[in-house]
């Protein structure tokens, strides 16, 4: 905040020193015909600092409260325009001059500088008005971005609140905190052999690993699922489990498979979103149309121009033959 308050305060020192240095510069071109292109180059650049520090003001005003990205760099480059700026003031209204202009009338007024006084003048001022301009433009772009992520957030959580879910059915839940995952050492041809196909786009879709009761692919599935989560490729788990509620029926597992998706693929956000607005009672249909709805089509829609999108690992456990049955086409 006192920040914003120093920059503020350059912008009004700013702003009333250009105005004062340009009224001055009027005078100059109306008495001094011999430098009157001198007077115009450095009016303009004046004309254009002051300009560049309104729209400082203006972005002040109308996020009041909000860090700028680069209100230091404003500050500096305001700090010295309005040095700059004060020198020029009292240069221009010296007492010198204004004792001239009395002795011998307003006539006798002479230009205090020469015209490569002038050029450098102007390059340092042109200097601080490209660095407030760059500034703003980062800034403004900044604030852009902030709006944009909100609505994103705004979506994701409209999405949210209507999928409903099957709590403690992921693989990182507190409901499976304490299941074990594979020892170091331990399967160590199955894990490179899951991992090899994840990572082939030549492979089959899907691996089914099936097997006997307690014979760990349970644990097998936490630890695919962890790896791929430390990684960033993990889609999303779901952990099915007999008479734990909605872990043990399909009821919500697409919509659960979705608000995971949601979380950790926030680009498939807008996607869903449009799938729920096109028919707000899809949660509640059949599994093939979940499954298209809110599943395959956003993330086809996700791959532009045919470009594949990039690999996500969806782990599923103790799902049963006759639950894929029904969702086959």
């Amino acid at each position: 905040m006192a920040e914003g308050l120093g920059v503020a305060a350059s912008v009004i020192a700013v702003v009333d020193l250009s105005a004062k240095v340009i009224s001055l510069c009027s005078q100059y071109y109306r008495d001094v015909k011999n430098a009157r292109n001198d007077i115009t180059r450095l009016e303009r650049e004046v004309s254009n600092l002051k300009h560049a520090s309104k729209g400082v003001q203006q972005l002040l005003d109308e996020h009041k409260g909000a860090k700028l990205e680069v209100s230091q760099k404003f500050g500096d480059a305001l700090t010295d325009g309005s040095s700059q700026l004060e020198k020029l003031e009292q240069q221009l209204s010296s007492k010198t001059i204004r004792q001239a202009m009395s002795r011998v009338g307003i006539r006798a007024l002479k230009w205090p500088f020469e015209s490569r006084d002038v050029d450098k003048i102007v390059q340092d001022l042109a200097r601080c008005t490209q660095m407030i301009s760059l500034g703003l433009q980062v800034d403004q772009t900044a604030i852009l971005l902030k709006v944009d992520q909100n609505l994103v957030d705004i979506d994701r959580k409209t999405v949210l609140d209507k999928l409903p879910i099957a709590k403690g059915a992921a693989f990182d839940s507190y409901a499976e905190e304490h299941n074990p995952t594979c020892h170091q050492d331990t399967r160590i041809e199955l894990l490179r052999d899951i991992f090899d196909w994840a990572v082939n786009p030549q492979a089959e879709a899907i691996f089914w690993l099936n097997g006997m009761a307690g014979t760990g692919k349970s644990t097998i599935s936490r630890t695919i699922a962890r790896a791929f989560a430390e990684t960033d490729q993990l889609g999303a788990s779901f952990f099915f489990k007999r008479g734990e509620g909605d872990r043990g029926t399909m009821a919500t597992f697409f919509t659960t498979i979705a608000a995971q998706l949601v979380r950790k693929k926030p680009a498939c956000t807008s996607h869903i979103k449009n799938a729920i607005d096109a028919d707000p009672s899809i949660v509640g249909k059949t599994m093939r149309e979940q499954f298209e709805k809110l599943i395959l089509e956003p993330l086809s829609s996700m791959s532009p121009s045919g470009q594949k999108f990039s690999p996500s690992l969806f782990s599923y456990q103790d799902i049963t033959a006759s639950t894929i049955e029904n969702i086959r086409h």
